[in-house]
């Protein structure tokens, strides 16, 4: 049985502030900062909010859900995927958007930057020659 969450996160990103409004009630671009009145941006319910003096945690916050992606799960609890919970997190996705040419939103879901060939680039050291998987060939 699926379950989906109806309470979504909704964040303002110059507050610090997030809401929980449940999905539907209102437009998201409608819902104002209960501090600042600007329109909040819909996150998803399965954000983890950091804590507002975290300012590492709102910078990547920020740089994720500036790039367009969310928090919005999938069927069954499948959860939205990988997403950059630290600044470092963010500027070594933004390096392999940068390197490979892969569009920043794509890059920073990647959960493995240093492994990329599902997108059809390898990074260096990253061939199966590098991989050592413990098994005896025969």
């Amino acid at each position: 049985m699926c379950f989906y969450s109806r309470r979504m996160h909704f964040i303002c990103l110059d507050c610090r502030t997030a809401v929980k409004r449940t999905a539907g009630a209102q437009a998201p671009g409608d819902i104002p900062c209960p501090r600042c009145r600007r329109p909040l941006i819909d996150a998803g319910a399965d954000l983890a909010v950091p804590k507002r003096r975290d300012e590492a945690g709102w910078r990547a916050l920020d740089a994720v859900l500036r790039a367009g992606l969310t928090f919005h799960g999938g069927c069954c609890g499948t959860g939205p995927g990988f997403r950059p919970r630290t600044p470092r997190e963010v500027r070594e996705r933004l390096a392999l958007a940068g390197r490979t040419g892969m569009p920043v939103k794509d890059a920073l879901a990647v959960a493995d930057p240093t492994v990329t060939d599902r997108y059809g680039v390898s990074a260096p050291g990253s061939g199966p020659r590098a991989r050592n998987t413990g098994r005896r060939n025969g």
